[in-house]
């Protein structure tokens, strides 16, 4: 039953292969375009691209389209990898994209850019990836229908290869649906680097959270200085071990900016030196049982946050 898959697939490539390489003429382009890299290159990941956009014959602008290239396009001229070798020489890689290329990153990731680079931000080449020779096809997979990066079920695993404390903070207690499926990194940052100095897909932290957390975008009659300014203040973005994915519990994420002088939140209250018996403030939610509206407040005896 393989075989004879194997071998409709090949009738189906042979229809399909163009010319000669896109009538480009030259000793360094192979003859009969895919049909050659194919003759060996039959492999289910490889035969997979016939499933892509990318090997739409019908499409002028992809690299299967009429007078392109086809496998080269993307792989640089194979002329000398598809020629023949002596025994015992070694086969020469094909220019890009091949375990012993010669090509830089920074080629490779050329020829992706020579037809998506509308695709990526103008600050794609100042961006962290660029700058740590992060090559497009680490992330992307070209061969296959549903590259994982591109599906929210699939594309933290991919990033996370890299981001591995990031992937051990959504592994906490409280984190974001990463590992549900139901949430992918791109709902927060840009990984082509359209905000050079936040990699974020908003100008800012609080507009990114604010996407999905809109009950927290005011304006508030009482604003918390914390809240307005910078949401990972108070929040570890990625995970925590605290509820509310706080980064710390109150009252000692209160205390790291509110003094304790005057106000009966200090950790460990005067009943329980003497008797050993915890604070009332710190039993339930702590602060919070006083302070409930520690986003903001618009009620007008609100200044508090206390309603």
């Amino acid at each position: 039953m393989r075989l004879l898959s194997l071998a409709l697939a090949g009738t189906l490539l042979a229809c399909l292969a163009v010319g000669t390489a896109g009538g480009q003429e030259g000793p360094d382009y192979s003859r009969e375009g895919a049909d050659t890299c194919l003759s060996c290159h039959e492999d289910a990941s490889t035969l997979a691209i016939f499933r892509t956009k990318h090997a739409v014959p019908s499409d002028p602008r992809g690299p299967f389209g009429h007078g392109q290239l086809q496998c080269e396009a993307c792989h640089g001229p194979g002329g000398e990898h598809a020629g023949r070798v002596r025994r015992g020489q070694e086969r020469p890689a094909i220019p890009y994209f091949h375990p012993a290329g010669t090509a830089t990153v920074e080629e490779e990731n050329g020829q992706c850019l020579g037809c998506h680079n509308s695709g990526v931000g103008f600050g794609w080449h100042a961006g962290e990836h660029p700058v740590d020779e992060v090559a497009c096809a680490d992330c992307h997979q070209m061969h296959i229908a549903r590259d994982p990066v591109l599906q929210t079920a699939t594309q933290p695993a991919v990033c996370f290869d890299c981001h591995q404390a990031q992937r051990t903070e959504t592994r906490k207690a409280f984190a974001h649906p990463f590992s549900q499926g139901k949430m992918d990194c791109t709902g927060c940052h840009s990984p082509h680097g359209d905000q050079v100095a936040t990699s974020l897909v908003r100008q800012t932290v609080n507009d990114t959270c604010q996407q999905c957390h809109a009950e927290q975008r005011g304006p508030y009659l009482w604003e918390h200085a914390p809240v307005s300014e910078d949401c990972t203040l108070c929040h570890s973005p990625h995970g925590s071990n605290h509820p509310g994915m706080l980064a710390k519990r109150a009252p000692l994420l209160c205390q790291s900016c509110h003094s304790q002088f005057g106000h009966p939140s200090i950790p460990y209250g005067p009943d329980e030196l003497v008797t050993g018996t915890p604070s009332r403030f710190l039993l339930g939610q702590s602060c919070l049982n006083c302070h409930s509206q520690v986003h903001g407040s618009n009620h007008p005896s609100g200044s508090k946050l206390m309603r």
